[in-house]
């Protein structure tokens, strides 16, 4: 059915995100049926005009279009393998998160029981960032079902299509997610460091962290080459330079505080120079950590 006739959708699952999802597709003009174990998280979608499903079965058979946002993988089997006869024919849009072999299983499972198209998602966007400008979805899986709702699931976020393979939007959610985190534990061990000396945190962070860091976030792709390439020179910033006594680790906790975040980095710095790469890059410890076995890389 063309999404231009604003096809109906059923949202299972209304924690903080699937709430959101039903929310924005509401607002767009779409028929939206949601169910969630606790039925009282309905009712300001109700109010909206979503129409709220008493059984998991009423809410899979009232729409073409499903979308589970659950608490995990496990969840989506304990609420759709009851009811997995009523699957065929629909187009399941699988946006919990999920690892790539859980998605991969879960688009086999689908397939067994005749859903027409299976797309699994990886939302990059916390709840208030949707539907805004830098929210995006990755999906992976049925091409075909992601061409005929491409337009309804622009209406939640930016929708970016990246392959075939079910598990490859979970891995790029993955992947997003880890280098998000790696600069959370970054921000958290450089204000703790400051703060020790009663440094001023938000014009710290607003004067000179944050400059500093959209610097360093610009060399990410020439970073990603060096990795490609196994190419770890030309800086000259070196990581027997930068793999000192002490290490960061040892800094911090002369300041009194904790050095838990930065040790592992200073340990593979020094194992790279240990293995006789001290005249690398600090990129030349991407090589400890796509071969964690690997004592002596090229």
């Amino acid at each position: 059915m063309p999404t231009t006739e604003r096809t109906p959708v059923t949202v299972l699952g209304l924690g903080n995100m699937g709430a959101k999802l039903a929310h924005t597709l509401l607002k767009a003009g779409y028929p939206v049926t949601v169910w969630n174990r606790s039925p009282d998280k309905a009712g300001p979608l109700v109010a909206a005009g979503a129409h709220q499903a008493t059984t998991v079965e009423e809410a899979v058979t009232a729409s073409p279009l499903l979308i589970t946002c659950l608490l995990d993988h496990d969840s989506v089997h304990h609420v759709l393998d009851p009811v997995a006869g009523h699957l065929r024919g629909r187009t399941l849009v699988e946006l919990t998160t999920s690892a790539p072999e859980g998605a991969r299983e879960l688009s086999t499972w689908a397939e067994g029981h005749g859903v027409a198209g299976f797309l699994d998602g990886g939302i990059m966007a916390t709840p208030d960032m949707i539907p805004g400008p830098h929210a995006f979805i990755l999906y992976s899986g049925s091409e075909r079902s992601y061409r005929a709702y491409e337009s309804t699931l622009a209406a939640i976020a930016t929708p970016h299509f990246i392959g075939a393979d079910p598990g490859i939007a979970a891995l790029y959610d993955l992947a997003l997610l880890n280098g998000m985190y790696g600069m959370f534990g970054g921000l958290l061990q450089a204000l703790a460091l400051v703060d020790s000396e009663g440094v001023d945190l938000e014009e710290f962070a607003s004067e000179l962290l944050l400059p500093w860091m959209r610097g360093v976030i610009a060399s990410f792709p020439e970073s990603a080459r060096q990795a490609a390439h196994g190419d770890y020179g030309g800086t000259g910033s070196t990581l027997a330079m930068q793999a000192s006594a002490s290490g960061m680790a040892g800094v911090a906790e002369d300041l009194g505080v904790n050095g838990e975040l930065m040790r592992p980095i200073d340990e593979l710095m020094r194992r790279r120079v240990a293995d006789g790469h001290g005249d690398d890059d600090f990129m030349s410890v991407f090589e400890l950590v796509r071969h964690p076995d690997r004592r002596i890389a090229g």
